[in-house]
């Protein structure tokens, strides 16, 4: 590939335009410079608040200097793409402690192969007119910093929350990253707008967000339902309530997503009516049924003991009935010492 007969800022508008015609909302592009984000991982390493996700301290300095995880990294095309199902719900299905509250992202199909994929087919776009440059997808598979690399970009700004906030699109949208060796002109990066706002610090359920911008894992109920793959401390468990697979609530209060907008894709929306889903008849499905039912899910990822595991706290915050006692009962003899123990935890609060 000639670079010099590229002319690099209608390569940029071409990419976005190609981008959006994709499904992205909005397509921008970043340096790989990330020095502030790599000190600020390695703080957050150093307390301890990855808990035991051990991968993020693994790949040393290749998780914030992309030119180092991808040789010839230059520019990074990031995009992101909203995720908020029509039908999303969320303070109904939290408010009803019968109800199974599952993170509005996994509620539809697995986002990491779909963002993939697109990602893929628009670098097969920009290599029909750039012959030969390199590149590599990402969406959440790998050491990479996105929400740094989004912030760089203009797609956003990382909240105290520490989820990216878009100005005018709020916070419920994926992130994909496409590295390349090309040199693309820069976006301008995008500042806070977060002002005295504590809204997110206030109603985390376990007090995760211990300083702005600073989240201790080991307290989220995000890690705690999806990433932690033993026993979840007894003293978050009451706390969880019915929140059976992460935790929306740093979402739900942010006044910026009073802006945020449904999304287009299909794909997002609702499967197997998990969005409805009785505490009790997800507790009931045999594994068969939570393979079936969470094939091509985000869900997939935790495994049926975890799902088990999830719903019997579920089952032990949610109102005392007969129905409840009946179905945890059934479970006391289940193979697994993990499932069992919360069974009994969950029996315990129906006493």
């Amino acid at each position: 590939m000639n670079q010099t007969t590229v002319n690099y800022t209608q390569l940029a508008n071409d990419i976005k335009r190609w981008g959006r015609e994709l499904g992205f909302q909005q397509v921008a592009i970043a340096d790989t410079h990330l020095p502030l984000a790599e000190q600020r991982l390695n703080e957050w390493l150093a307390k301890g608040y990855y808990g035991e996700m051990e991968y993020m301290s693994r790949y040393g300095t290749k998780r914030s200097r992309p030119h180092e995880l991808v040789p010839d990294t230059r520019t990074v095309v990031m995009v992101r793409m909203d995720y908020l199902p029509p039908q999303a719900n969320f303070k109904n299905t939290l408010a009803n402690r019968l109800k199974a509250y599952v993170a509005r992202y996994a509620l539809g199909r697995d986002y990491h192969k779909l963002i993939r994929k697109r990602l893929s087919l628009l670098a097969k776009k920009i290599d029909e007119v750039t012959p030969g440059f390199e590149y590599r997808p990402f969406a959440d598979s790998a050491p990479v910093m996105e929400k740094p690399l989004a912030e760089k970009a203009g797609l956003g700004w990382i909240g105290k929350h520490t989820n990216l906030i878009h100005r005018s699109s709020g916070s419920w949208f994926f992130l994909g990253a496409l590295f390349t060796n090309l040199p693309l002109p820069l976006d301008t990066e995008e500042q806070s707008h977060c002002g005295s706002c504590a809204a997110c610090i206030d109603v985390c359920p376990t007090q995760a967000i211990v300083a702005p911008y600073q989240l201790d894992a080991r307290r989220c109920i995000s890690y705690l339902t999806i990433e932690l793959r033993g026993s979840i401390p007894v003293e978050f468990r009451s706390m969880i309530g019915n929140r059976i697979y992460g935790c929306d609530d740093c979402q739900i209060v942010c006044p910026w997503n009073k802006f945020a907008k449904m999304t287009a894709e299909g794909d997002f929306n609702p499967r197997h009516e998990l969005d409805t889903l009785d505490l009790i008849d997800g507790f009931n499905w045999t594994e068969e049924d939570f393979d079936k039912k969470t094939q091509g899910s985000a869900i997939r990822r935790i495994g049926y003991e975890c799902w088990l595991r999830n719903l019997a706290v579920g089952l032990g915050n949610a109102p005392r009935s007969a129905a409840i006692v009946t179905a945890l009962k059934s479970k006391l003899t289940h193979p697994s010492g993990l499932v069992r123990e919360h069974v009994e935890w969950a029996l315990q609060q129906h006493k």
